[in-house]
């Protein structure tokens, strides 16, 4: 009787052993997740998505996270955050007070960190020798009132963050129904105004600084054109340095924000973003960082290197 019971316990122990080797094997079980490892899901607005592609490829490459991002309108962005696809999202602006108050009422104390300022740009094809155009000009033409200079604006997409910054600038609720096309994506935008003249393209800064092969040759078709702002004199490229300086009209600050609540990936990943290495990442890619990494400069004297 006690050898049965013996050989009773080894066959369980033998088949709980051989059940876990095989959860294992097929990669069934998941791995905690902690801030450096495991696996999420980031939503990101789709006008910044070419830093982000970036930013998470690095990051991946360091330690052991699988990220996988979502990229869509600013729109589908928030739809899909307010109601938990993911609990990490990257936007050019912050949380309202409505969503605030959806993740409040779920006892979410959402965490937002600055991580760069990124831009509206406008382009126009090269046939026209134009590359200045005002402000002003845009906004009244988005009022619905005609303007010599503008044939039509294009936007990647009715529910994108470049519509919804540039109704507000404007004042409007609605887009008019005259002079407006829109596409899905930034890449649809450069190749259409690439292929036609008189065109108006509004894009984020980051597709022109880092372009997709699909878009890359047709970057050369293209004005990046200088903006004048409202009530002021001048024309300004979008660059580095007017965005620093705060010349350049249309500027807008990228976040991160978080809803986990716990430290998991959206913690780690926010927080590499926006640390020495993810800040070059964006000083590469041509927006503006949050702080500028430092720099080590290497002084040779009687062959004494001195760091500072």
């Amino acid at each position: 009787m006690k050898n049965f019971v013996k050989l009773q316990y080894v066959s369980i122990l033998f088949i709980t052993v051989l059940f876990i080797g095989c959860k294992q094997s097929d990669g069934t079980t998941k791995e905690k997740e902690t801030i450096l490892k495991g696996s999420a899901t980031i939503l990101v607005d789709e006008s910044i998505k070419p830093l982000i592609e970036e930013q998470i490829a690095v990051f991946q490459s360091d330690y052991k996270a699988k990220i996988s991002l979502d990229a869509k309108s600013e729109k589908e962005v928030l739809r899909s955050f307010l109601n938990d696809t993911s609990q990490i999202a990257i936007l050019p602006r912050t949380l309202n007070a409505e969503e605030l108050k959806h993740f409040e009422i779920l006892k979410i104390k959402p965490k937002t960190t600055k991580i760069a300022t990124d831009a509206i740009a406008f382009i126009s094809n090269k046939k026209s020798n134009d590359t200045l155009i005002a402000l002003e000009d845009v906004i009244h033409f988005m009022q619905g009132k005609d303007q010599k200079a503008i044939k039509g604006l294009v936007f990647d997409n009715l529910n994108s963050s470049s519509v919804r910054y540039m109704t507000e600038l404007s004042g409007i609720k609605e887009l008019p129904k005259k002079g407006i096309y829109s596409f899905k994506v930034n890449e649809d935008v450069v190749k259409f105004v690439s292929e036609n003249d008189g065109m108006i393209g509004v894009v984020g800064l980051n597709w022109l600084y880092q372009p997709s092969a699909e878009i890359k040759n047709l970057i050369k078709d293209v004005h990046v054109l200088n903006v004048k702002a409202v009530g002021k004199n001048g024309f300004f490229a979008p660059t580095q340095n007017n965005l620093a300086e705060g010349s350049y009209p249309l500027a807008r600050d990228l976040f991160i924000i978080n809803c986990q609540g716990y430290n998991g990936l959206g913690m780690g990943f926010a927080s590499f973003v926006a640390g020495e290495v993810g800040q070059r990442i964006v000083l590469k890619s041509g927006l503006l960082p949050v702080r500028v990494p430092g720099r080590k400069v290497i002084f040779k004297t009687n062959q004494t290197e001195k760091i500072k």
